[in-house]
């Protein structure tokens, strides 16, 4: 069917389609080619069918939309695609979640990530990796890649994900769909497994801008459970972007860092297209330095894993997580050791050890604060830079999807994937990866997004931009 979420809205409220039907059409489609993808871990059938009897009198009639495995969903399993929660089921759900179930949206199932969502390629799932629709044994991109191959492949209308260090951008980008991270707060973090919680954001993937702005708008929203979430309305501001028709007016910053070394010329090639396209459009663009952004990826794998092993240390097998007979263990401590080897992969044990070393006693210092410090620096330089210009644009990833194992068992490698869209979370700034097009790998068509970046609480700019190019 490939319905937007915008047509699938009108094909209803005609009476054109019946939301039962379309329903069903997906999760028979998605069932089949999960098979292929594996873009799903589980499908919810039943709560689904009993959801779409009730959705006539919704404002989203019931469209069939993913969920990343790391939202809560009260009396279904949430199981962060890890074994330590292999069969967790919430008491409650996500704040978010209960926002897009209040407006109609009705969730198929939950998509597949990399483990408590830790990872750029969705390889480190407990349930397998996922499989990019536009190539053979390609990654998704991570660690939000089954939400995005779900839309790509047309599996729902639309998906949910979290966005830590790029886990919505860069996946959206090489899967050729639209991805897009509202500002730190705009939407409430309560019921979402926190990695590190000062850098978690609930996001979109759509296959339209349009769909981005709706799903945005019904999911955001001050939470009294989350201090950190904003009361803020920006239905107005979006609707009036998505009517733009040109740029004029329009002050565009591209950083001259983002096409140093390093960068598919493939890539590269797509991205300066697009740039004079903005320019085309009338639009004002001018290249910039923001040399600081070359302390981006370190500060990230510094503040990153020690807010990930502080959230994480919960999972010791009594509180929460697998668990095992405590009679087969001679103390607590084999037990925790035990428990955490078995329960956790290698880039989940990986994160925690880094964490726990900075944040240990004559390392906090040396590390974590300097890191604390280096971040304020990044965020004053945005701030500079979004004085003077509406809006960054540029790559969101150095390269198209790769292949599935090519960068598994080199970190630093996989870490360099985010380069682009670590920064974003540093500064808790909104941004989008909009689909510009694909280049040819081994006889392959690979998607790849630009990246739109603006100040906090400014996200009509990225709508504006965006939706002119799209149009």
């Amino acid at each position: 069917m490939n319905l937007t979420l915008e047509s699938y809205i009108n094909h209803i409220n005609s009476g054109e389609l019946k939301a039962v039907d379309v329903l069903n059409n997906y999760l028979n489609k998605s069932k089949d080619l999960n098979k292929e993808n594996n873009a799903f871990v589980r499908f919810h059938e039943e709560y689904a069918n009993e959801f779409i009897k009730n959705s006539d009198s919704t404002i989203l009639k019931g469209a069939p939309i993913g969920v990343k495995d790391i939202f809560l969903t009260k009396g279904l399993v949430t199981s962060c695609c890890s074994k330590m929660l292999q069969n967790y089921i919430s008491p409650y759900s996500s704040t978010c979640f209960l926002n897009l179930e209040k407006a109609g949206a009705c969730m198929i199932g939950k998509t597949n990530m990399d483990e408590f969502a830790m990872g750029s390629s969705t390889e480190n799932s407990f349930f397998g990796p996922t499989i990019n629709p536009y190539g053979k044994n390609r990654i998704p991109g991570g660690s939000s890649g089954g939400s995005a191959a779900a839309v790509a492949s047309d599996m729902c209308i639309a998906s949910l994900g979290t966005d830590t260090g790029g886990s919505i951008r860069q996946p959206a980008s090489m899967c050729g769909v639209v991805g897009f991270k509202p500002t730190y707060g705009r939407v409430s973090r309560y019921g979402i497994q926190a990695m590190a919680s000062s850098l978690d954001q609930a996001g979109v993937f759509t296959k339209t801008v349009k769909d981005a702005a709706i799903l945005t708008k019904y999911m955001s929203g001050k939470d009294k459970k989350d201090a950190t979430s904003l009361d803020l309305d920006f239905s107005d501001s979006l609707d009036l972007a998505l009517q733009k028709d040109n740029l004029k007016g329009y002050k565009i910053a591209v950083i001259n860092q983002f096409f140093s070394e390093g960068l598919d010329q493939g890539v590269k090639k797509i991205i300066l297209d697009k740039i004079e396209e903005i320019k085309d459009k009338g639009a004002e663009v001018e290249y910039i330095d923001f040399s600081i952004l070359d302390y981006a990826l370190s500060v990230y794998y510094i503040i990153m894993p020690a807010e990930l092993s502080t959230n994480l240390s919960r999972f010791d097998g009594i509180r929460f997580g697998h668990q095992d007979e405590t009679f087969k263990y001679d103390d607590i401590y084999s037990y925790y050791s035990s428990i955490r080897n078995e329960g956790f992969q290698d880039e989940a044990k990986r994160r925690i050890m880094i964490g726990t070393y900075v944040l240990s006693a004559g390392y906090y210092d040396a590390y974590y604060l300097r890191a604390q410090k280096v971040r304020k620096l990044i965020k004053e330089e945005y701030d500079k830079i979004f004085s003077k210009y509406d809006a960054i644009v540029g790559p969101v990833s150095p390269t198209p999807a790769w292949k599935i194992g090519e960068k598994i068992n080199d970190p630093i490698k996989m870490y360099l994937s985010d380069i682009y869209t670590i920064p974003v979370n540093l500064a808790g700034l909104p941004a989008m990866s909009l689909p510009a097009g694909n280049i040819e790998k081994d006889g392959e068509s690979l998607p790849v997004g630009l990246h739109i970046i603006a100040n906090q609480l400014k996200e009509e700019n990225i709508f504006s931009i965006a939706s002119v190019l799209e149009k």
